[in-house]
Formats: structure tokens, sequence, C-alpha cells
């Protein structure tokens, strides 16, 4: 029986793997919705690169420890990044591994700890950070993460509250930048990162997940 309480490295590597075949699934999608900060329908394409470029490295371990696991998201990932939204997706990233990569297992508290470093590192990482980004999406599930994990140490629990948030933040966006209130679209990079989450949901749950592209994928 899978603990719905802590994540060790083999999950965590699972839901990472998923979460990056998420993205890769619907990176077209997500293209379409790109409008900021220029209308270049790339977002899609330069977080999946970015994504890829780690999960190659992750695919390729074996029975990696949190240690392991982390470095290879974390170097995979910058060595990736690709446009805006790769390197900010990169950063989150490197941020939430910073915290992990020093436990052997992630409760509620250990995943609201890494999520708020990923949102600072990514903060810290971009010039003049926009308000109705990724972002933003980045930031309310952080701080929903905070507020939920002294009173749930239920991970599945927790990880869709969390999740709600992020959509209900992601639906917003729009509010708070008018170039995708004219547009009628929501903020792409922040739908890419919604994939992500929910990908990795799915590979909390233990959905079967087919990882194949990776290798061919991933860069040298």
């Amino acid at each position: 029986m899978v603990s719905t309480k802590t994540i060790n490295a083999s999950t965590l590597s699972r839901m990472f793997l998923a979460g990056a075949k998420n993205l890769e699934a619907k990176k077209e999608w997500i293209n379409e919705l790109n409008v900021f900060p220029v209308p270049d329908g790339d977002t899609g394409t330069n977080m999946t690169m970015t994504i890829m470029s780690a999960a190659g490295e992750v695919s390729s371990l074996e029975d990696p420890d949190m240690e392991t696991l982390c470095k290879a998201i974390s170097s995979g990932s910058l060595r990736g990044a690709r446009g805006n939204s790769g390197v900010i997706l990169s950063q989150l990233l490197r941020g939430f591994t910073r915290v992990a990569k020093n436990l052997t297992e992630l409760d509620t508290t250990a995943v609201a700890e890494a999520a708020q470093k990923a949102v600072e590192t990514a903060y810290k990482a971009v010039m003049k950070p926009k308000e109705g980004t990724i972002l933003t999406v980045a930031k309310e599930a952080a701080l929903k993460a905070a507020e939920l994990a002294p009173e749930m140490d239920d991970l599945e629990e927790f990880f869709a509250a969390v999740f709600k948030h992020a959509e209900e933040t992601l639906a917003r966006t729009p509010e708070l930048l008018p170039v995708l209130k004219e547009a009628g679209v929501v903020d792409s990079g922040g739908q890419g990162l919604l994939e992500v989450m929910r990908g990795a949901m799915d590979g909390f749950l233990g959905k079967e997940v087919v990882y194949s592209s990776f290798v061919k994928t991933a860069g040298p």
C-alpha cells in the first residue's frame, strides 16, 4: 500500500516523469494560448524542451535516492531551459529540489516548504516579475500549500486542494493581465505549470504513464 502521507524518491521520480509527459502531451494547446510577453506560440514547446531535458536524466537513473534525483531534475532542467517560460520552470524546479534533496521523504510540510523555495527562486530569476503569469499561479499554489500543511497530512487531499486553488488562480490571470483578457485566454505558462501538476498528481496516484518517448526526446 502506497503511503499517502509521505513521498519517497521513487514516488517523486514517478510524479516528475508523469508531469513531464502530461506537459508534452498538451504542448500544442499551450502554444495556442501564448500571447504574453509576445504572441510567438512557443510557450508549450519551450516548457516541454526544458522539462524533457530533465526527464531524460531522471529516466536514466537506476533506483536513485532523493539527492541524486533532485540533482538530475535541477541540472537537467537548467541545461534544457528555453525561453522565458522554460527558464522560470527550471528555476521553480531548482528551488523545489533545493529543499527536497536534503530529505529522504516529503510530507505536506516539506512539500509546502519546497514550493515556497521554488517560488522565491523563480521570482529572483526574473528581472521584472509580472503578475498574471506562471509566477502568480506558482505563488498562489505555494501560499495555499503553506496554509493547508499544518492541518492536513494526507497528500492526496492536500494535492487536490492546492491544485484546485492553482486552477482558480489561472482562471483569474486575464483579470491581472489585460493582454490575456483581450485575447480571451488564460496565461500559457500558468497553464503549462498546471499540466505538470496534473500529471504529477496522476503519477502520485499510480496511474499508468508511458515513458517511452523520454529517452529519444532528451538532449545530449
